[in-house]
């Protein structure tokens, strides 16, 4: 029985719209697709790649200059004798962060302010404040030892922690910034000697150590990285492309780049991962259109402490107490310490997850004298600001420590204590164990009111991760995030994710378009198929 031929006038519009759409439409929103599509832009960084292999020689051999020979009596004559041939590196030091600790800078709300680890609080050692004397083992500098240290005189800068080259230089514990002098001390004319832009030792020795040791503060900075191989970390890996600090941190007039949100505030002398990478460093279209709103280290940093744990949570609640009447101290499995008189109980991890957050490159911090809210239950010690909409901001991984500190319960401030001393009977916790005495000792310091009453309170602080860089290989996977399971950035919910999110007028979008896309294929096949028919059955005729 011979077919009837498809002649409806609708049918034929219908097949018109299609094959137009297939033929013509279909193509044309691809190629405007693939064309507008950000490429893999990677010239930057291969002109990295042919200038980083070549080795820095210094213009100058320290060793032939004849007044670096003499027997220096202390260190401020090691520094004068820096400055009779690089004239202006001690006025450019006198006005860096690295010395003053401290920078002009303008918070929203509070308008221009003068802030850094000089005088914020933080929520591990809480503060440097009548601790300057075992502080200062991190300061650029010698004798800062109280209130009185001239931040103006050149000669109390302290050249070779930066730039001594044999790695055998060291600051005193206790010591108010002054390397360890006599006859055990360093050899100063060898050191002089060898005297040449700085090395990863030498960043080092105060920022893998901050808090109180390896890995304590950041927790992806660490001593590992002098010697770990590219699965730690692909640029400082020894097996990898084996970078210095300075290869990223540039500086100009000792303004060194980068950014720690623990005392800073602005959106300004930051370190990208652009600024080599470029924007669009993936051959896949779809990364690099992430990168609009996602941090490179929230992909490339999947876990952090890869080697030695970081300390997460710090109480020092429990601080003070003693066995048998002394102090004492637990280390776990690891060798690290979890409970000790003088600082409290700690909970460290490692291979540890970072957290998401929100992030444009500025940030608020709780001053000592602003108000605690005891009834939001955390005190943040520093707010970094960013969000969804803010088209500055960005997805980027964070260590959040926590923690639990004192404060003030009548005037409703976080109290400074002062935690160290030279010798027993001045209130120095670590040596009295006097919670009281250490409050009362630490607040006429700064000089603040005290009310006689404290109590702790849970307090947090963000920084943001961006060191431990992973192989490309190891990078976040996509269903870590699109997924509707605890994914990687459950917490983060302003903003609608493929995978993770329902939304009815979406989801019914998209179950439309597989439709049409399915009737259209149909109809097309059978449209096909019955033309073909019709041929053959004329063909017969």
């Amino acid at each position: 029985m011979p077919l009837t031929p498809v002649n409806s006038t609708d049918m034929k519009k219908f097949t018109k719209a299609i094959t137009f759409f297939l033929a013509i439409v279909a193509p044309l929103l691809i190629i405007t697709v693939a064309l507008r599509a950000p490429k893999a832009d990677h010239s930057k960084l291969e002109a990295l790649r042919q200038e980083h292999p070549k080795e820095h020689k210094s213009g100058v051999d320290h060793s032939k200059m004849e007044i670096l020979q003499k027997d220096f009596n202390n260190p401020h004559e090691m520094t004068a004798a820096c400055l009779t041939c690089h004239t202006e590196r001690g006025t450019e030091l006198l006005h860096s962060a690295h010395f003053k600790w401290e920078r002009e800078e303008f918070i929203p709300g509070r308008g221009v302010t003068y802030l850094g680890k000089k005088n914020l609080i933080n929520n591990f050692c809480t503060g440097v404040q009548s601790n300057e004397g075992s502080c200062m083992k991190c300061h650029a500098g010698y004798g800062w030892n109280d209130k009185t240290f001239d931040f103006t005189n050149p000669f109390n800068i302290d050249c070779i922690v930066c730039h001594d080259n044999t790695g055998t230089y060291k600051k005193a514990s206790g010591g108010a910034g002054y390397p360890e002098m006599g006859p055990d001390g360093p050899d100063f004319k060898k050191i002089l000697a060898s005297m040449g832009q700085p090395k990863s030792e030498n960043c080092g020795n105060c920022h893998f150590g901050g808090g109180g040791g390896n890995n304590v503060k950041h927790g992806d900075l660490e001593i590992a990285l002098l010697t770990a191989g590219r699965d730690v970390d692909v640029h400082m890996g020894v097996d990898g492309a084996h970078m210095n600090c300075v290869d990223c941190h540039t500086a100009e007039n000792h303004v060194m780049k980068g950014r720690y949100y623990g005392v800073s505030s602005t959106n300004t002398q930051r370190l990208n991962c652009e600024d080599c990478h470029t924007e669009f460093p993936h051959q896949k279209n779809i990364l690099n259109e992430h990168s609009i709103k996602v941090g490179c280290q929230t992909c490339h940093i999947p876990i952090y402490a890869k080697v030695n744990a970081t300390k997460m949570y710090w109480d020092w609640a429990t601080a003070t107490r003693k066995k048998d009447g002394k102090e004492y101290e637990l280390l776990d499995a690891d060798g690290n310490i979890v409970y000790t008189s003088i600082k409290g109980d700690f909970v460290w991890e490692k291979n540890v997850k970072p957290e998401y957050f929100w992030f444009n490159g500025t940030a608020d911090h709780h001053l000592i004298t602003d108000k605690v809210d005891t009834l939001s239950g955390m005190l943040k010690i520093n707010t970094l600001f960013g969000e969804y909409r803010d088209r500055n901001s960005k997805i980027v991984p964070m260590k959040v420590h926590r923690g639990r500190q004192p404060y003030d319960t009548k005037h409703l401030t976080i109290i400074q204590a002062k935690l160290w001393d030279k010798e027993k009977g001045k209130g120095a916790l670590w040596l009295d164990l006097d919670w009281e005495r250490s409050i009362e000792e630490g607040m006429a310091y700064i000089p603040l009111p005290y009310s006689g009453n404290y109590a702790f309170i849970e307090t947090e602080m963000y920084m943001p991760v961006n060191h431990m860089v992973s192989p490309a290989s190891q990078a976040v996977t996509c269903k870590e995030c699109h997924t509707r399971n605890d994914g990687r950035l459950a917490t983060l919910t302003d903003f609608y994710m493929p995978g993770r999110d329902r939304n009815r007028f979406i989801d019914l979008a998209g179950q439309l378009t597989l439709l049409l896309s399915f009737i259209g294929i149909f109809a097309h096949a059978s449209i096909r198929y019955m033309a073909a028919r019709k041929r053959k059955t004329a063909q017969i005729q």
